[in-house]
């Protein structure tokens, strides 16, 4: 059954955002992409598709079709999420585009091409270039994920993901603080969560 409940975006990066599509935020494992639904319902959510994409593609996709691109998505999430594990907090080298080769492969498969669209924002040209991408089966809904996984790798790299402290938590994000010195998913789950934990051990130890 697919998990209805809005998807955790706290990673700072689309393809971090990704790998928390499965998590245990509190106490229970969710999965947001378990199913075809939850797959399109997340893409939504993460703004990789076009509303009316999805809505053309729910019209016209045969029963089963979405929930075996699901099963896809799942595993490209658990080769990433290994990868991600192996070289995180660490510069990327050319030497580990070898490992790269299941998301070199996807790439390949995209179909993205540019046009002139008319503005929309009233701005002073009359015109924009704009990439687009060809939808034409869905299987073709991994390759935004893929672009936003290879994106993060070659703008970001992995040097700076880091592994929310929580004790059960099992998101990751991208410190993009000054200092480096995030340590929580989120101050409002896992950072408050170890404040009182902390608090009532200070109480503990006064007593």
């Amino acid at each position: 059954m697919s998990q209805k409940s809005p998807a955790i975006f706290i990673a700072d990066s689309t393809g971090l955002d990704f790998l928390n599509s499965i998590a245990t935020p509190v106490d229970i494992k969710i999965d947001w992409i378990s199913d075809g639904e939850g797959l399109l319902l997340w893409l939504e959510q993460a703004h990789l598709v076009p509303a009316d994409v999805l809505a053309a593609m729910r019209k016209h996709a045969k029963p089963g079709e979405f929930d075996r691109v699901a099963a896809q998505a799942r595993d490209l999430r658990e080769w990433f999420r290994t990868f991600v594990q192996q070289h995180r907090g660490k510069p990327l080298k050319p030497t580990d585009l070898p490992d790269l080769a299941p998301l070199t492969r996807l790439l390949a498969h995209d179909e993205m091409f540019g046009q002139l669209v008319a503005h929309k924002h009233g701005k002073a040209a009359a015109l924009e270039f704009q990439i687009e991408r060809r939808w034409r089966t869905p299987e073709s809904l991994l390759l935004p994920i893929a672009e936003s996984l290879a994106r993060m790798l070659a703008e970001e790299g992995l040097s700076n993901v880091k592994a929310c402290e929580g004790a059960a938590c099992t998101l990751m994000f991208a410190d993009r603080t000054r200092a480096h010195s995030r340590r929580w998913c989120s101050m409002s789950l896992c950072g408050n969560r170890a404040k009182q934990i902390a608090h009532r051990h200070r109480l503990k130890q006064s007593r």
